[in-house]
């Protein structure tokens, strides 16, 4: 509903918006106080605090059992053991350091990132990360504590967007192959479900919703609870999960051991250093790619692979420019 107050130019501007899109609906008007209730929680008082009770269970049972006598056993035999895993670390650490230097990708040989083309690039990136190209035309490594935080947070990043990436292309993918069919399979429209106050069903059971029937308000502090241990265990390093005897051998972003490393991939430290630069590269991709699936979902209101066939289908007609095109002229 469009107020009369607005100017011409405006519902002009709203109609071919919603002409171009038509899954959007524009409303001024506040939504009943029954509706917005639901938005933000529609569970009782006893659902509610089941369900964040439940939320709560995995950093609860950690801290219980590190508390406990079973986890002070287990922490008194992994300190009775900590000093050969030392040793094997710190073996294990200088074969990496002596692999880096060797390796293609690290030290002051590495591929920048124009190649063969003159430039002066920062004296202060030495091609000790992965994925260290030079490229810093902002200065924001100069200090290297400071750098180093970048690093963290960008593997942080990189690693969500490459999971975020599958979960967006999964379900869209089996739905439109037949395979499996999904209530709601684009990735943007559950998301928008949520905010309509539908009920969401995890991984397209009917039925399998346990914090997906409450409201969006409820859905994010679960979700805050439920990242309340594992953020406290990267903040805290490596040695967060000694108080269960747990002792990992790598750093904060490769922790390594059974628990981090079950493929056992970094037993090849020379293999082991390719696969970081493999993988911070990958994830830079993958960054990319969601900016695109941003812009898509705005521009077509259709899923990354929806886009991807219809394009392939008709390239000359199904691009980028030409969407473009149609989104100017349908708001201009």
């Amino acid at each position: 509903m469009v107020p009369s107050s607005l100017p011409s130019s405006s519902c002009t501007f709203l109609k071919g918006y919603r002409q171009f899109h038509p899954f959007l609906s524009v409303r001024f008007a506040p939504k009943p106080r029954n509706n917005l209730r639901s938005f933000v929680c529609k569970a009782s008082w006893q659902e509610l605090a089941g369900v964040l009770i439940f939320s709560a269970i995995p950093f609860t049972a950690v801290k219980a059992i590190a508390n406990s006598p079973l986890g002070e056993s287990l922490q008194r035999r992994m300190e009775e053991r900590k000093k050969n895993f030392l040793d094997n670390s710190s073996k294990f650490k200088a074969l990496v350091e002596k692999a880096r230097k060797e390796s293609f990708w690290y030290g002051e040989e590495r591929p920048c990132w124009l190649g063969p083309i003159p430039y002066d690039y920062p004296a202060y990136l030495t091609g000790e990360l992965p994925g260290d190209y030079g490229f810093d035309i902002a200065g924001l490594g100069k200090d290297p504590l400071i750098l180093q935080r970048y690093f963290n947070f960008e593997i942080l990043h990189a690693r969500w967007a490459m999971l975020a990436s599958v979960g967006a292309l999964v379900p869209e993918m089996l739905d439109l192959f037949g395979t499996f069919h999904f209530v709601e399979p684009i990735w943007w429209r559950v998301g928008y479900s949520k905010l309509k106050g539908d009920t969401l069903d995890y991984l397209g059971i009917p039925g399998l919703h346990f914090a997906g029937s409450q409201g969006v308000v409820v859905i994010a502090i679960c979700q805050a609870i439920l990242m309340v241990g594992p953020e406290y265990a990267r903040y805290c390093g490596i040695e967060a999960l000694e108080p269960l005897g747990i002792y990992l051998p790598g750093d904060i972003n490769y922790p390594g051991g059974a628990l981090f490393d079950p493929l056992k991939l970094s037993e090849n430290p020379k293999a082991f250093e390719e696969l970081k630069v493999k993988e911070i590269k990958n994830g830079r991709l993958a960054m990319i790619a969601w900016l695109g699936f941003y812009i898509q979902a705005a521009l077509t209101g259709k899923g990354p692979v929806q886009n991807l066939i219809e394009h392939i289908s008709d390239p000359f007609h199904n691009n980028m420019l030409c969407t473009l095109g149609n989104f100017i002229k349908a708001v201009g």
